[in-house]
C-alpha cells in the first residue's frame, strides 16, 4: 500500500478559507491515496495500522506519532530533519541556526522513536550556511539536499542494506523551540551582527519587525556595518545610498523594508514615499 499522510486544509488567505496544502497538492497531482486525519491519537488510525506497510517517511509533519504508529511499518519510522543532530532537535532547526550564528547545517535522515528527534542517525549531509543567507534560502537547500538523502535511504531499504543508525550524544544535544512572535521584534540595543541574523532568520516568516512614530514596519534585506553610530535605533543616514540604523554595537544597513499593509520595497522607493531624517529612532 503507498498513501500520503497530511495534516487537514487549514484556513488560508483574506477570505480564511480552507485550502489545501503543498503535499496535498502534489499527492492529487501524482494521483496517490491520500489521508488527512485530524488526530493521530485513540481510534482514529485503527483501520489504517491494521494495514500492512514496509516503511514511514516523516518530514515536518507537524503531529507527533504515538507509539502504535512508530510501530507500524515493518521497516520503521524515517525522519527528514534538517539539522545535524544532536543539534537543534525541535520544531524550527533553520531560524535556529542562522539565529546562533552556525557556520554549517545539514540533513539528518534518523530512525523515529518516542523521543524528539532522539533516534539513531543514519545518514548525514552537511551543507554551509552562506554569510547573507535567509531561512528562505537555506529551506530551499536542505529541502534538494534531503530529498536526494532520503531516495538514497530508501533504495538501501529495497536492497535490505538499511544501517542500523548512530546513537546521537545526548551531551551535545541543543533544541530549536517554536518560533514565537516576539523574537521577531528586532532589540536595537544588540549588536549589528545580532540584529542582522534576526533579519535574515525570519525571513520569509514572520519577518523582522520594528516601528516608527508607532507604526509597525518590517525590515527584510539589510547588511551590518562596524564602527560607532550613536543611540541604538537612531537612523543615522537616510538617502538614496540607503537607511543607516544606529545599533548597540555598529549599525544596520536597510537595504528593503515595508510599511505595515504595503508590499515590500527596497530603501530608494520606500524614501520616495515616506520621507525620514537623521535622528528619527526606530522601535519607540
Amino acid at each position: 500500500m503507498e498513501f500520503v499522510l497530511t495534516q487537514p486544509d487549514r484556513p488560508h488567505g483574506r477570505g480564511l478559507s480552507n485550502s489545501p496544502g503543498p503535499v496535498k497538492r502534489l499527492a492529487l497531482e501524482r494521483g496517490l491515496v491520500l489521508l488527512q486525519p485530524a488526530s493521530l491519537k485513540g481510534d482514529t488510525c485503527a483501520p489504517l495500522l491494521a494495514q500492512p506497510l514496509d516503511v514511514l517517511v516523516v518530514a515536518a509533519y507537524g503531529l507527533i506519532l504515538p507509539p502504535p504508529m512508530l510501530a507500524w511499518p515493518r521497516q520503521g519510522c524515517i525522519n527528514i530533519h534538517a539539522s545535524l543532530l544532536p543539534r537543534w532537535r525541535g520544531a524550527a532547526p533553520i531560524a535556529r541556526a542562522i539565529l546562533a550564528g552556525d557556520r554549517q547545517t545539514g540533513i539528518s535522515i534518523m530512525r523515529m522513536e518516542e523521543g524528539l528527534d532522539s533516534g539513531p542517525v543514519l545518514s548525514q549531509h552537511a551543507v554551509a550556511i552562506d554569510p547573507r543567507e535567509t531561512s528562505g534560502t537555506l529551506h530551499d537547500k536542505l529541502a534538494s539536499l534531503g530529498a536526494r538523502a532520503i531516495v538514497e535511504t530508501l533504495r538501501a531499504v529495497e536492497r535490505g542494506e538499511t544501517p542500523e543508525g548512530r546513537a546521537q550524544n545526548a551531551a551535545e544535544t541543543t533544541y530549536a523551540r517554536k518560533i514565537e512572535q516576539s523574537e521577531a521584534v528586532i532589540d536595537w540595543t544588540a549588536e549589528a551582527r545580532v540584529v542582522d541574523r534576526v533579519v535574515r532568520a525570519f525571513d520569509p516568516a514572520p519577518g523582522a519587525q520594528t516601528s516608527l512614530e508607532g507604526a509597525t514596519m518590517k525590515i527584510w534585506k539589510a547588511a551590518p556595518l562596524s564602527g560607532r553610530f550613536g543611540a541604538p535605533g537612531t537612523i543615522v543616514r537616510a538617502d538614496t545610498s540607503g537607511i543607516v540604523v544606529a545599533c548597540g554595537d555598529g549599525a544596520l544597513a536597510v537595504a528593503e523594508l515595508q510599511r505595515g499593509g504595503r508590499r515590500r520595497m527596497d530603501a530608494r522607493a520606500f524614501l520616495a514615499g515616506r520621507a525620514l531624517t537623521a535622528g528619527m529612532r526606530l522601535g519607540d
